[in-house]
């Protein structure tokens, strides 16, 4: 029982809630292979259950309360999840789903496994920039004032690029206005880790604000400025707004 509590809480300590074994075994300092037969009661019972094609372990809903990174859990698996693998064939592209943590947008689901496009194969739990990102930009432009507010004070205060960045008032400015008039977020190239990546983003909604967003990654070269726009957005957003009516039908059940 004690060891199997050490599971579950260093699997709360980490990004999004999710890990592998061998990152649960160093970080607890039991032997992986107990880790293993641990994590495995545990998904009997309900409290954990495997993400990214069995190569990592998620909390489960009974628990998703103990997290901080586990934020609404329940939308993300019930609604987010099989949507975006049911929307993988039409959109072609991989995608990502990502909620707000500590400045960054956290990568809670991916279709990167399922995308025959994808360059990229793990990607849960990778934290992403959010003023040079789409999603975080998606994010940002969407959600509620406080919580964005709050969100841009955390990042003025860092001493960094991305602080540097933040501080600049009118910059923060006019990537919002340009994201709310275009109707989606747009990363092109900017992020100096994906320099071969553009991705367009869109908020997912709740009652009026952003709870998260949902991206598509597309390669710089393969898409065009017209395709983008007449294929790619129309596609993605129907995404968003079917996972955000699931959200709101989710609250009121």
């Amino acid at each position: 029982m004690t060891r199997g509590l050490a599971v579950l809480r260093a699997l709360n300590e980490l990004p999004a809630g999710i890990g592998t074994v061998a990152s649960l075994a160093r970080k607890t300092g039991i032997h992986r292979t107990t880790v293993k037969r641990l994590l495995e009661t545990l998904r009997a019972e309900g409290l954990v259950h495997l993400k990214d094609e069995g190569t990592s372990y998620s909390l489960g809903f009974e628990v998703r309360h103990l997290s901080e990174g586990y934020v609404a859990a329940s939308w993300i698996d019930q609604v987010a999840a099989p949507l975006m693998k049911e929307h993988v064939k039409a959109l072609s592209w991989p995608s990502d789903l990502a909620t707000p943590d500590a400045g960054f947008m956290i990568v809670r689901e991916s279709t990167h496994r399922n995308s025959l496009l994808s360059q990229h194969r793990a990607t849960i739990g990778i934290r992403i920039p959010m003023l040079v990102s789409a999603i975080g930009r998606a994010w940002l432009a969407w959600c509620d004032a406080d919580a964005r507010e709050a969100t841009l004070a955390l990042l003025r205060s860092r001493t960094d690029a991305i602080g540097d960045m933040a501080r600049d008032s009118g910059y923060v400015r006019r990537i919002l206005r340009e994201t709310c008039k275009r109707g989606y977020a747009m990363n092109r190239t900017e992020w100096a880790m994906e320099p071969h990546v553009t991705a367009i983003a869109m908020p997912i909604l709740s009652a009026g604000h952003a709870i998260g967003a949902v991206n598509l990654i597309l390669h710089r070269d393969a898409v065009s400025e017209r395709q983008i726009a007449t294929r790619h957005v129309p596609l993605l957003r129907s995404l968003a707004d079917e996972i955000s009516i699931g959200v709101a039908r989710m609250k009121h059940e």
